[in-house]
């Protein structure tokens, strides 16, 4: 086997730059030049790592095999480029099998070396730099192990919390509702015992219990006021009741503004127990009704929390993309909102506003929608720590030719040049110990770049952050 190349041919490659001539001869002798066709797999994932490859023209694909599915991880033109087994120098690494899968997009020719022989080369080479090596890879190993786990714990306990205090407050304004609701059907079968005692006549009856048929259909329908016109009519309506000698004029006048009623409607009722005797005054009949409205506004209650809740349990689904496949045509403004939601907690605690600039015409794009959901989180949480405590927060979804625009933009006080250089770096974290591990922002250049074929950039002065990720409109081979 002879690979057929000069030494100004190898050293073309920059592996081979500052090798001797001896070591040159070495991989000439024992390399070996192999053509494959486009389309064509090169090597399998989990196969015997039998060859170290350095790519010599062509473009090729690596993959990796993720629930299932075949996941490409990266794919490059660059001449010397190598892969297959990368870490040969480390004896279990060919034992384990090649960790990825490599595939020719187009036709490539590639220079193969037998990857047992090359590593006993190599630690007679450079042994020092065997060791070195060998202690990198296992530290950076441990190291990425332990923080991502914490990094993942960290993110879970976030989301956590926010989602539990947002499903907290509708649960909790059902749960009152429902204890309050069943006080007032009890009062409710009271009064209306009270009425019955007041020999109602037929007509009278007829026309109290038409109101209450009416009244509970218009508390549905009740217009929201602002805090001074419900002041003013709760006034109104107060001041009607103390005219005609209703007691408790300042506990029904808002259970009667809040249903949307006015001092008309009261009119209508005091008109119905014209014919009631005595013994049953208008008192009782405005009580029952009273009754009847904060009933139908509590059921309205109880359904608007539990909407709420069923969005919220919607929205964690949308989120962690629950039973759904991992490569999908998606809607990109649904994991968007997801993912507005699961931080609405914690965006609402540091006092910031969210504008939605969305272009809701844009057309769907295949993706990994749960792994995108995770880039949301990563850099709108970062946004809400820049900002401490105010600011806006500004989402904008856009096109431009062949690409979906997604922006992501604080008023916080900036990123300095000099950091703005390294914010996409492996374990790079402007955090306190403790706050963060550096692989957020990391993680979702990885996503976005090499998962999705797009690109993720930021600029940013003082007042005006943005992210930007920019990801293809068709599939991308």
């Amino acid at each position: 086997m002879s690979a057929n190349m000069t030494k100004d041919q190898l050293r073309e490659l920059f592996l081979f730059t500052d090798l001797s001539d001896e070591q040159l001869d070495w991989v000439n002798e024992n390399g070996d030049v192999v053509e494959f066709a486009a389309d064509t797999d090169v090597f399998s994932e989990g196969e015997p790592a039998k060859c170290f490859w350095v790519l010599l023209s062509g473009t090729i694909a690596l993959s990796r095999n993720i629930g299932g599915d075949r996941v490409e991880t990266g794919r490059t033109d660059q001449v010397g480029v190598y892969l297959g087994a990368v870490t040969f120098y480390l004896e279990e690494s060919l034992e384990n099998g090649y960790q990825s899968a490599a595939r020719a997009i187009t036709g490539v020719r590639l220079l193969a070396l037998p990857a047992g022989k090359l590593a006993l080369a190599f630690r007679e080479w450079f042994p020092m730099a065997v060791h070195l090596l060998q202690g990198m890879v296992l530290g950076t190993r441990r190291g990425q192990a332990i923080a991502g786990q914490r990094e993942r714990l960290l993110a879970l306990g976030k989301l956590s919390a926010g989602l539990t205090h947002e499903l907290n407050n509708p649960a909790a304004a059902a749960a009152r509702a429902t204890s309050t609701l069943r006080d007032r059907v009890a009062g409710m079968r009271h009064k209306l015992g009270m009425l019955a005692e007041g020999k109602l006549d037929k007509d009278a009856l007829l026309a109290l219990t038409g109101l209450q048929e009416e009244f509970a259909d218009r508390v549905h329908d009740a217009p929201e006021l602002s805090a001074v016109a419900t002041s003013d009519l709760e006034d109104e309506l107060g001041d009607w009741l103390d005219d005609h000698d209703v007691a408790g004029s300042w506990d029904l006048a808002p259970v009667f503004a809040a249903g949307g009623l006015g001092v008309a409607d009261l009119e209508r009722v005091r008109a119905a127990t014209d014919c009631i005797d005595e013994e049953a005054p208008l008192d009782g009949a405005l009580r029952w009704l009273a009754y009847t409205v904060e009933t139908e506004s509590l059921l309205r209650e109880i359904t608007d929390s539990t909407s709420r809740i069923t969005a919220l349990v919607g929205a964690a689904k949308q989120y962690s993309q629950m039973d759904r496949a991992p490569y999908q045509t998606i809607d990109i403004h649904d994991g968007l909102k997801a993912t507005l939601v699961m931080l609405s907690a914690k965006l609402a605690k540091n006092g910031i506003k969210v504008v939605k600039d969305f272009d809701l015409s844009l057309p769907k794009i295949p993706a990994y929608p749960a792994e995108l959901n995770q880039v949301w989180t990563n850099v709108i949480d970062n946004a809400i720590q820049a900002m401490k405590g105010s600011g806006t927060l500004t989402v904008r979804t856009c096109s431009d030719d062949e690409w979906l625009i997604v922006e992501i933009g604080d008023t916080g006080p900036g990123i300095p040049p000099d950091i703005r250089k390294r914010v996409f770096e492996p374990f790079f974290t402007t955090k306190g110990v403790g706050e963060g591990t550096g692989l957020g922002l990391d993680v979702s250049w990885r996503v976005v770049v090499t998962r999705h074929h797009g690109d993720l950039t930021v600029e940013s002065e003082p007042g005006d952050t943005r992210f930007q990720v920019r990801l293809p409109l068709t599939e991308q081979r």
